[in-house]
C-alpha cells in the first residue's frame, strides 16, 4: 500500500520550517519566529496551524510548566520527499528524470551543488556499469 502524502498548507509549512529550525518551541516562540520572517500572525492563529498539525500527526506537544511545547515529528526531508512524489506523479506520470531536467535547466546552482550532482552522476553510472 502506497503511503499517503503529508498535505500542508503555506501557513502549516511556515509553522513547520519554524520548528525544523528552531527545534522545539511554544506558540509564542513559533509566532516570534514567524514574525522575524515577516509573516504577522496572531497568536491564536499559530496555535491553529499547531493544533492542526498535531492532528494530522506531523507534530506533537509537551506541556512544560505553563506553556505547552510544540515539536516536529516528521523531518524536513520526508516533506520534501512526499511534495516531490506527488509533483512528479502528478506532472509526469511518475517519471522523475523531466523534474530533473527541468531544475538542472532553469534553476541556479553553487559550485558545492553542481560538484555533488557530478558525484551523484558518476555514482549513477557506476551502478550502471556493474548491474549486481
Amino acid at each position: 500500500m502506497a503511503k499517503k502524502p503529508i498535505e500542508l498548507g503555506e501557513g502549516e509549512l511556515a509553522v513547520m520550517r519554524a520548528l525544523w529550525e528552531g527545534g522545539p518551541q511554544t506558540v509564542r516562540d513559533v509566532m516570534n519566529r514567524l514574525h522575524e520572517r515577516g509573516r504577522n500572525v496572531a497568536y491564536t492563529t499559530v496555535l491553529t496551524f499547531l493544533t492542526r498539525l498535531e492532528q494530522k500527526g506531523v507534530v506533537a506537544s509537551d506541556k512544560r510548566d505553563t506553556a505547552y511545547v510544540y515539536r516536529a515529528r516528521i523531518s524536513r526531508q520526508s516533506v520534501t520527499a512526499s511534495r516531490i512524489k506527488t509533483l512528479v506523479d502528478q506532472l509526469y506520470d511518475g517519471a522523475a528524470a523531466p523534474v530533473l531536467l527541468h531544475l538542472i535547466e532553469h534553476e541556479r546552482f553553487t559550485p558545492q551543488e553542481i560538484a555533488q550532482l557530478r558525484k551523484l552522476i558518476q555514482d549513477l553510472d557506476s551502478r550502471a556499469e556493474d548491474p549486481r
